[in-house]
């Protein structure tokens, strides 16, 4: 195993840690270090490998908004709701590092939802919000995972 194979693996494990705790650009560390092989490697397949990569990481781009938006929808979470949220996760974050993140998002979309609906029904529209939250997170995971399990059959096709 080569230098460049090593640092690459790092670079995904690392991409796919953000991916579950959202402080990275996960997706765009896993894309870029599969371009990065590629591109070191520069044979056809490491290309090819490369391109497929890149299709399962945007197709699953495009599913984690879609899939969470329309349950969200079906649940009347409106858009404003989730910028709140992410408001608050980002005051969150540096108030308490890391946790603070999880713990600010949650109080964000409960906030946002109990000004818009009274206390009974903002519990309900917010655990909504945190499952399509997970939702997106499983999605953006498993496209991760599809791309990284491409690389690894490249590794040893090349």
């Amino acid at each position: 195993m080569t230098l460049t194979n090593v640092l690459v693996a790092v670079a995904i494990a690392v991409g796919l840690v953000g991916i579950v705790v959202p402080i990275l650009p996960g997706m765009l560390l896993v894309g870029g270090a599969i371009l990065v092989w590629a591109v070191v490697v520069g044979s056809p397949t490491a290309w090819t490998v490369f391109a497929v990569a890149v299709t399962f990481i945007a197709l699953g781009t495009v599913v984690k908004y879609v899939v969470p938006g329309r349950r969200l929808k079906t649940a009347g979470v409106p858009n404003s709701t989730l910028l709140l949220g992410a408001a608050l996760a980002i005051v969150g974050f540096f108030v308490i590092p890391v946790i603070g993140l999880l713990l600010g998002f949650v109080l964000g979309v409960y906030l946002a939802e109990l000004r818009r609906l009274d206390s009974a029904q903002a519990w309900p529209a917010t655990v909504s919000a945190l499952k399509a939250v997970g939702l997106s997170i499983l999605i953006e995971f498993t496209a991760a995972m599809l791309a990284t399990l491409t690389w690894v059959v490249g590794l040893f096709v090349v």
